[in-house]
């Protein structure tokens, strides 16, 4: 069948619904890289792994997470997803079956605009592109390969002339603080409909790179908070949950989140998206974790159902379970709406229940908990 499949609109998961399927499912279909970013989590590589999914077995995993109550929308990244010479079978086998797939290439030539075009007719539904800096030297420095910044431009300008929304990625660090006013300014230029913002968690190459301090985090929520007041992007925080809780002291009424669908069905949930709740991924070997910022195994796509692992492993329940939560994050009342970076948590301390080092707030017993949604 030729052309993109009309879905109907994905509908908005309810709170509870993130007991039984996440909102989104990322999987690393390759860690085959041609860059060497230096905040890769994946440490990604320039050779395919031998050990990757095949074709028949990504399928099958195709298969299985179509039979979510409401199907996650399935993040295809890496590494770069454009290694995979599969990659628009998967899109279109994904989309005959209900899956919303969006795409996050590294940002090299290999992304040209017909081979987006290509992806865009297996049925992809949007495109993200990653700016660690709003001009060549920055960017190109960050992702450690001349002329990165232009192919990047680049994607975006292809995108923009098929139709495909365009999500921008910036990475939140010391290295890039300074440039963060000018990175938003450069959402807004590229016509970005969603600024995807992602707080440092120290894994991988990133572990090399200095975090803000939570005081600093702070500061640029307040900032970040007049900033998309204004803006035409829709700004989304990434291992950053305390946002909701600085966006609630703003508003002083309950934070139930965006909730909104952009033209492309793709939506943003209603409460925060964490760890093991309402997020799952899969690594490039089929391992199922709670987040590829938290590498914690909880069973493989080659031996078990990742819906069955998502609902019931318990790795995963825990996550999904404030009560369990420690140190402050654990007394505060700001907790269901937030809970902490887990992913940060268990890089810091090697306990994914612990507290979130990058949040400032110092709670009291006892305070009355602030409901989700």
């Amino acid at each position: 069948m030729s052309g993109i499949a009309v879905l109907p609109r994905r509908p908005i998961l309810a709170e509870s619904d993130f007991n039984r399927q996440p909102f989104v499912l990322a999987w690393e279909l390759t860690r085959a890289c041609n860059l060497a970013c230096v905040h890769c989590r994946a440490e990604a590589q320039l050779r395919r792994d031998p050990r990757e999914l095949k074709t028949a077995e990504a399928l099958k995993v195709i298969d299985d997470i179509a039979t979510f109550d409401v199907p996650p929308v399935l993040i295809l990244t890496g590494g770069d997803p454009m290694r995979r010479p599969d990659l628009n079978e998967l899109i279109r086998y994904a989309t005959d079956r209900g899956v919303r797939c969006t795409l996050t290439p590294a940002g090299t030539a290999l992304t040209s605009e017909r081979k987006l075009a290509e992806a865009q007719a297996a049925g992809l539904s949007r495109i993200a592109v990653s700016f660690d800096g709003p001009n060549a030297a920055e960017h190109d420095a960050f992702r450690q390969v001349d002329g990165a910044f232009g192919w990047a431009m680049d994607i975006v300008a292809s995108a923009h002339r098929l139709g495909i929304p365009v999500q921008i990625h910036t990475t939140l660090c010391r290295r890039t603080l300074a440039s963060f006013p000018a990175m938003a300014d450069l959402a807004e230029q590229l016509g970005a409909v969603v600024w995807a913002v992602f707080c440092l968690v120290p894994t991988g190459r990133g572990a090399n790179l200095d975090e803000l301090t939570a005081d600093e985090y702070e500061e640029v929520f307040e900032w970040l908070i007049e900033r998309s007041k204004t803006a035409s992007w829709n700004l989304k925080l990434t291992e950053g949950y305390h946002y909701r809780r600085v966006l609630m002291q703003h508003q002083q009424a309950p934070v139930a989140g965006p909730g909104f669908q952009s033209s492309d069905g793709i939506g943003r949930a209603t409460r925060a998206v964490n760890a093991g709740n309402g997020f799952c991924f899969i690594s490039h070997i089929g391992e199922i974790c709670p987040s590829g910022f938290l590498p914690v195994v909880a069973g493989n796509v080659r031996s078990e159902s990742v819906v069955d692992v998502y609902r019931n492993h318990p790795v995963f329940r825990e996550l999904r379970d404030p009560s369990l939560l420690k140190g402050k994050c654990g007394i505060c009342k700001f907790r269901d709406i937030c809970g902490g970076s887990r992913s940060r948590a268990f890089a810091r301390t090697g306990d994914y229940l612990e507290s979130d080092s990058a949040c400032n707030f110092e709670p009291r017993v006892g305070e009355p908990s602030v409901a989700a949604g």
